[in-house]
């Protein structure tokens, strides 16, 4: 039987010179607490091996306010715990601005960018991606904005959140600048972008994914529905086998896929955190990962 390549602790962001964790943090529910909370918080993800924070300007915004917390919040623990700064990978998305949709216009990309640094604290951020894509922002106009946010020192790399492959392309054709990853939802009951040609085209371009609900919002968890029963019961196989939690299984499920993708973990419990990492001890064959790709699909494969 064949098996799968052993997942490694850190991989290379893209075609960056950045070396980041196999595994991410994701802030969107970071917003809410104080700072001394906060700040133990993230000691804990960090001390778990975790280096890679994905935020965006949106999270902690609750349709009437709040817009923009999650980074402030974060601002306010790299001001109190400078040491943190330096041993992170900080990741932000804009492009959602309340009440309207999306917006990618030279104008407004700029001065969300500004908004972030200026929340975070900080004169740069490593990357910095499109939140969602603005059908009526020309793709040239949207490369212009980021390539003058790179030349100025303000981001270090660009990176994509929902774009349809051909938007990327799109954006891509007018940057000089590589995109360096792309953030789709991925999970045992998300298979799209396996079949879709999303993760083939990553592979192409050397974008790194960046598994956005890799438990498949909570279903992996608490399945409710024939599908997801037949997703568990394969993954609990495998958790089983290793002496792993389900989740962990789940991760790892996602991480064996040729292109690297890097699971976003959603908690804010230290502990779930920890439990996530065991994802690395999971190493798989072809005959088990692919049992749980069919039991995803609901039928055999051709």
């Amino acid at each position: 039987m064949t098996i799968l390549p052993k997942i490694t602790a850190t991989r290379q962001l893209g075609q960056s010179d950045i070396t980041i964790s196999s595994m991410a943090w994701g802030m969107w529910r970071f917003a809410g607490r104080d700072v001394t909370e906060a700040t133990q918080l993230i000691h804990a993800v960090l001390d778990c091996g975790v280096t890679f924070f994905d935020t965006a300007d949106i999270y902690g915004f609750t349709g009437a306010d709040g817009f923009g917390d999650a980074e402030d919040l974060l601002g306010e623990v790299l001001a109190k715990d400078k040491s943190l700064r330096s041993r992170m990978t900080l990741a932000s998305k804009g492009g959602i601005m309340p009440p309207l949709p999306y917006d990618s216009s030279a104008a407004y990309l700029e001065e969300a960018i500004d908004a972030t640094l200026s929340r975070l604290g900080s004169d740069t951020i490593e990357l910095w991606q499109i939140h969602r894509p603005d059908i009526l922002a020309h793709p040239q106009e949207t490369a212009r904005a980021l390539e003058d946010a790179v030349q100025n020192g303000k981001i270090g790399h660009i990176g994509v959140s929902n774009f349809t492959q051909s938007q990327i392309v799109a954006l891509n054709h007018f940057l000089d600048q590589p995109i360096v990853s792309t953030q789709p939802e991925i999970s045992a009951l998300r298979i799209d972008p396996m079949e879709n040609g999303e993760l083939d085209q990553a592979m192409v371009m050397d974008m790194t994914p960046l598994a956005w609900s890799p438990l498949g919002g909570g279903r992996i968890a608490s399945p409710d529905d024939e599908r997801a029963h037949a997703v568990v019961k394969e993954l609990d196989r495998i958790a089983e086998a290793f002496s792993v939690s389900r989740e962990a299984t789940a991760y790892s499920w996602i991480m064996a896929h040729p292109s690297r993708p890097i699971p976003i973990i959603g908690s804010q419990r230290a502990e779930r955190i920890a439990d996530a990492m065991d994802a690395m001890a999971v190493q798989w064959n072809r005959q088990d990962w692919y049992a749980v790709l069919v039991a995803a699909r609901g039928e055999a494969l051709p």
